[in-house]
């Protein structure tokens, strides 16, 4: 029986990782794949901590792991520990808000189930699905960014930057990853390109925008480090 590793790393999200969890208990993934949920507290400032470890007292049926660190290593450590730990073969990579919704999981799946992928990205910029109207700079940006690692990368991707990313696991697991923080988007993308074997493939998705004021954690000023990310990664591949 295959099974899904569901990794999500958590910073200050008490207001909204308990909806996150009670949607994926409610998927059911094709073939009948089984779950797995890794979270792993970033050391939260919140009660992200205390409702979390509620949770998994209240739902023991589910299949969840639980860790923390014990200062913030942001986004991108949570990642690379974690990866590492994952036991499945696939690995799927789920922000602790609502900005994007487990029961598109399947739409990953279906293409890798069906053996035409090694990895699958979400798509926020194929739009058929419903999208909250926000931020004209904030798409641009992203598509710019975008447009910029395909030309390094060689590929033809929509959204490089989008968090939901499935990953067969032995080809993530084979991939060093570095970047600490929001960069791993960049660096992952450029590292998979190196291998012309892999199969990337992409889907759209919804996208359930949340503002600045709801707790939007990057900003633009990231972008630039991710062009630096790109840079760096395609001169590493070059040397």
């Amino acid at each position: 029986m295959k099974k899904l590793s569901i990794i999500i790393p958590v910073y200050n999200e008490e207001k909204t990782i308990l909806f996150v969890l009670d949607k994926i208990e409610k998927v059911f993934l094709i073939n009948k794949i089984e779950k797995e949920i890794i979270l792993v507290n970033d050391a939260s400032k919140d009660n992200s901590k205390w409702v979390i470890e509620r949770y998994i007292k209240e739902h023991k049926n589910m299949n969840i792991q639980f860790y923390e660190h014990k200062e913030n290593q942001w986004k991108g450590a949570a990642l690379h520990t974690w990866i590492k730990n994952a036991k499945w073969e696939y690995i799927i990579i789920q922000d602790a808000d609502l900005e994007y919704d487990p029961q598109e999981y399947n739409l990953l799946l279906k293409p890798m189930e069906d053996w035409f992928a090694d990895v699958v990205y979400w798509s926020r910029f194929m739009w058929w699905n419903p999208h909250r109207i926000l931020f004209f700079w904030h798409s641009r940006w992203n598509k710019f960014l975008t447009f910029f690692s395909n030309m390094f990368s060689n590929l033809n991707l929509t959204d490089m930057e989008t968090c939901y990313k499935l990953f067969r696991a032995d080809i993530i697991k084979n991939i060093p990853l570095k970047e600490n923080r929001f960069w791993f988007e960049p660096e992952v993308t450029q590292k998979l390109s190196r291998n012309k074997s892999i199969r990337i493939y992409e889907v759209w998705i919804s996208y359930y925008w949340r503002t600045y004021e709801e707790w939007k954690k990057i900003w633009w000023r990231d972008g630039f480090r991710a062009i630096y990310c790109i840079l760096k990664y395609w001169l590493f591949k070059a040397k």
